[in-house]
This record gives C-alpha cells, structure tokens and sequence, in this order.
C-alpha cells in the first residue's frame, strides 16, 4: 500500500514549522510574553485591559501625627492588550505533501517561518518605537562607542527602572562594526549552531543591558519641516487621572509655519519641563549636574495645518501638586516651547532600549477551520494555526500557517529610543 499522509500532515508540517519559527524570534523573546498568555477568548473582543500599578507618597512627621493631612486616593490605571492583523503564509498541498515524502519539510518551511517572524517583528519594532517615552543620546547621531550605548544604561537607571537583569539595547546591524573595533573579541569564539537570538546577541550584559542588533528596527522620514519650533497652546491636562489608562497625554500646539504630517515616532521636546526619577520623583542630574528635559514620541501621525497641530504623546508630562505619579518638576503650561527633534526630509531608524516589563506580547488563538488543523504553541504561549484546506474558486488544496499577535504597552517610561552623541 501507498504512504497515505493526509491523516497527520499538519502535525507533521506544525513541528518543523514551530522549531523554524521559534529559531527565528529576536526581539519578541525579549519582552513580557505571559502577560497576554490565555487572555482572549471569543468573549474578550479585541482588547484586553490590565491593571497598572498603584504608588503612593509618604508623610513626614517629629511626632507620628498625620491627623492634619488628607488620605490619598488610589487611582488605578490600566494597559490594554490590542489585537493585531493576522501574519499568514500559504503554500499549495501538493508542496507540502511532496516535501513531507521526500523528507525535505526543513527546505520548504524555514523561508515561510522567517516571514512571519520578520512581519511579526517588523509589526512589533514599529509598534515598541511608538509607545517608548526615553530617549538616550543626540536625537539623529549614530551609536558608534560603548560609551554611546552605556548612555541609555545610564537613562533606564536614572529614570527609576528595576535593574533586574532584564534590560536590552537593540542596533542597527552596522553599529556591531563599530563597537568591535574597541572589543575585538565580538563574533569570536561562539558555538556553531545558534537560534537567530544567540546570532544577533553583541554581548549578554554590558550597562546593565543584553546588547543586540536586529534587521526588524522600525524607521520613519520626517516631513519637509522649515521649523521645528513652536508653542503650547492653551494649558493640557498633567493628572495622572487623565493619562493612567492610556499612558498618552494630547497637547495643542501652534507658532509653527508649516503645513504637513509629522510622522508617529517622531520625537518633541518642552523646555523647562525636566524629567523625573520614577521611583525618587526627584529631577534627574547628568554627569554635567545639568537637568534632563522632558521628551516624549508621538503615539501616531499629526497632521500640521498652518502652523497648528495636536500631538498625541507617548510618555505624560504629569504634574500634581504633591502627586505620586509625577513625572516632570513643573506642569508644561500655554506657550511652553515645544521643539520637533530632527531635521527636515531625513530618514531615521532609532536603536531601541527597553525593560522586559515595558511591553508584552501574545497571540490570539485562532478557530480550527477543519477538524484536521492542527494549532501549535510555543512555551511562551505564541500560537501558529496550520490548516489545509481547499479553495474551491482556484481548484487546488492549500496548505496555510496564520498567527494573529496582539501587543501591549504596560510602561513607556520603561523604555526608549537611542542615538549617539555629537
């Protein structure tokens, strides 16, 4: 009797395709993947919310007696896991059979794991640079020193974020040609077979930080700006109350002269407006005993109209008297100067620095289209569907591999965009 594998094909093809895709993963195994593990079901709808973490401020006292001051509320804030577009390869049945038969499934499912893997992380790059408030560095210069890297080490600790070992500072591919001209050591020595996370790895600890370059950064060009100055407009909202579900804060701007569409990513700056230690509330100081201006990175485009734009921000500028939740030493007020980071018509691809808790990633799992799919899961809980199936308007069987991720931001001020220096 002929071998007959139509039985078991997709368990078959979901193994092989799972080692291939797990392989493959670079930066979303760097991020919270439980967070999201089971959370939707066809009850949950396309978003998921989680509760934020609550802070308090302490009263100090000679004597113990705290009868003249007020309780503080507690205001609990949420992230939300959102639902993305499904990530989905196809491939005609008689492929797959084929290559089952002659053992060759390596060969035909490694291409198809690396592009969803690319897609899932070019989705996910793009995404984690919308929704990081830091910035480490001279907006716009390259990273070409460790010394330029060591910086956004300096910003995560500086900014109050837990140095728990679960830092990481992803680069652009050619950054590694300049750090290793002053660590020669990089690329020498390592075993010879390694997920695509061991190959992409610079060095596993240096700042506090797992150092790593990815092909999957998230770039953007900024408009034909002719000025990046302008003012606030009218006075925003600085509570914590405002910003605690979104992490997003929308300030009115005009004095510009332009009409155009700043691009999400793009990054601003209010002067006199300084940064905060999250866990101190107190100012962060360089080296230099300067302040740190404040900076956050629009969540999404802007569209500019002579002059005018409202900006969506990733990262609040919140200020409350004695609130425990501040992040800058003042409250940004009308004709604060906003500065628009960059130049004009350049193009840019910020390296990424961020805490495993800033974001988290999961998928949505998927309904069985035949009772023969077969829905296959990582050990972080991301799931692949494998189907086969027949499309009746082409006359042929296919054979499909679909995963539909979702994202959450749970701490933008846990993460940042990084630059060199002059």
């Amino acid at each position: 009797m002929a071998n007959n594998f139509d039985s078991n094909i997709t368990r078959k093809l979901a193994r092989v395709f799972l080692e291939k895709f797990e392989s493959k993963r670079v930066m979303s195994k760097n991020v919270n993947t439980q967070l999201l593990k089971g959370q939707f079901d066809p009850s949950s709808g396309t978003r998921v919310d989680f509760k934020r973490p609550t802070d308090y401020k302490s009263t100090r006292t000679s004597d113990g007696d705290i009868s003249s001051t007020t309780a503080q509320d507690i205001i609990t804030g949420k992230a939300t896991g959102t639902v993305q577009d499904y990530i989905t390869v196809e491939v005609a049945f008689s492929e797959a059979a084929q290559s089952i038969e002659m053992d060759q499934l390596d060969d035909l499912l490694d291409p198809m794991a690396t592009r969803i893997v690319t897609d899932l992380e070019l989705d996910f790059a793009g995404y984690m640079m919308r929704n990081s408030a830091l910035l480490a560095g001279v907006h716009g210069q390259g990273v070409g020193t460790w010394e330029e890297v060591a910086e956004a080490g300096a910003v995560m600790e500086s900014a109050g974020i837990p140095k728990d070992g679960n830092w990481f500072y992803s680069c652009n591919p050619y950054t590694q040609r300049s750090l290793s001209g002053v660590q020669r050591s990089l690329g020498a020595g390592e075993k010879l077979v390694m997920s695509s996370h061991e190959m992409a790895t610079i060095t596993p600890m240096f700042a506090g930080m797992s150092v790593m370059t990815a092909t999957t950064l998230a770039s953007y060009t900024s408009p034909a700006s002719t000025d990046l100055v302008g003012a606030v407009n009218g006075t925003p909202n600085v509570s914590y109350l405002a910003a605690k579900d979104t992490m997003t804060q929308t300030i009115v701007c005009d004095g510009f002269t332009d009409s155009l569409t700043l691009k999400a990513g793009q990054m601003v700056r209010i002067t006199g407006r300084n940064r905060l230690n999250l866990n101190t509330r107190q100012p962060v100081i360089t080296e230099t005993g300067a302040t740190v201006v404040w900076t956050a990175t629009l969540a999404q485009d802007a569209v500019m109209t002579g002059g005018a734009v409202t900006l969506v921000l990733t990262g609040p500028a919140i200020y409350e008297a004695n609130g425990a939740y501040n992040t800058t030493d003042s409250a940004v007020a009308d004709n604060d100067v906003i500065t628009i980071l960059g130049a004009a018509s350049t193009l840019y691809q910020p390296n990424l620095f961020w805490h495993k808790q800033a974001f988290s990633i999961g998928s949505v799992p998927i309904a069985k289209l035949y009772s023969t799919d077969t829905l296959a899961t990582t050990e972080d809980g991301l799931q692949i569907r494998v189907s086969k199936g027949t499309s009746f308007r082409e006359n042929k069987q296919m054979v499909r591999f679909d995963l539909r991720p979702a994202f959450a931001t749970l701490n933008p001020f846990f993460s940042g965009q990084g630059f060199g220096a002059v």
